[in-house]
């Protein structure tokens, strides 16, 4: 009988990481070479992807650098190619591109908002509907995930355009699910406060403090808390499982931030 840690392992598939140049994304990458796959690394610092390339190879994993803005399509179509070229097969595809920073109602213009959506979702949306029939030619099914916020379940002051966004993510991972079974399966994870550069570089002492009491578990997240739930739903032991939005958060009920309401 094999052992129930195989069904975590990821021999000879191909990921597509989007965003994997550092934080989330290169812990992904990490996780997926331990598990044995290869990786396509894509962000747009040409350095940091070469430096979790070379994380990855140290790992005796194949990676390819493709330097991608997700937010071009001729871009992001020649990602899904130039993986495809290298490695002959797609079986995974990892939506971790994205963000958006806080910003009050009032002073969110239409272009704002319609910006943060087409970065966090439609995105998403295409480098998905190029990879899904690739993954089936060549591998027979997939696996995609989603990397979601709670901030699209947890309703706060300045987050309208990020919380809408990252909730029309998770909704359209639970229509994708509906639609690719049961070749293709959409799962998404639902992050919390985790300690990337997008986080640490405007938090201060207070603001950590606060964040850890209002935290269930009591310390912020770390990019490889994401990336092993990610792991898990990329491999074969997440099999019957489709269509979630998975917690990474430590146990929030409600946000972890206080954000000041509109003076009207």
């Amino acid at each position: 009988m094999n052992s129930m840690l195989d069904r975590f392992r990821l021999d000879g598939q191909v990921a597509i990481i989007t965003g994997s140049g550092r934080g989330i994304g290169a812990a992904i990458a990490l996780a997926f070479a331990d598990a044995g796959a290869d990786v396509v690394i894509s962000a747009r610092t040409a350095s940091e992807m070469e430096d979790t390339a070379a994380k990855v190879r140290t790992r005796g994993r194949r990676a390819l650098v493709v330097p991608c803005d997700v937010l071009d399509a001729g871009q992001r179509a020649a990602l899904v190619e130039r993986g495809l070229a290298e490695f002959g097969r797609l079986d995974i595809l990892v939506n971790n591109a994205g963000g958006w920073g806080p910003q009050p109602a009032l002073q969110t213009s239409d272009e704002d908002f319609e910006a943060c959506f087409r970065f966090n979702v439609t995105t998403a949306f295409s480098l998905s509907r190029i990879c899904v029939p690739h993954m089936v030619r060549t591998a027979g099914k997939g696996a995609i995930v989603n990397i979601s916020s709670m901030a699209g379940h947890h309703p706060q002051p300045g987050f309208v355009a990020y919380g809408v966004g990252k909730a029309a993510m998770s909704w359209m991972t639970q229509e994708l699910a509906q639609e690719f079974a049961p070749k293709v399966r959409v799962n998404a994870i639902g992050v919390g406060a985790t300690r990337t550069t997008a986080l640490t570089n405007f938090m201060n002492d207070e603001m950590e403090r606060v964040m850890n009491e209002r935290t269930p578990l009591g310390r912020l997240g770390d990019p490889e808390d994401v990336a092993a739930c990610a792991l898990y739903l990329a491999s074969p032991a997440a099999a019957y499982v489709t269509g979630e939005v998975v917690g990474v958060h430590g146990g929030i009920t409600t946000s972890q931030v206080s954000m000041p309401r509109a003076a009207i």
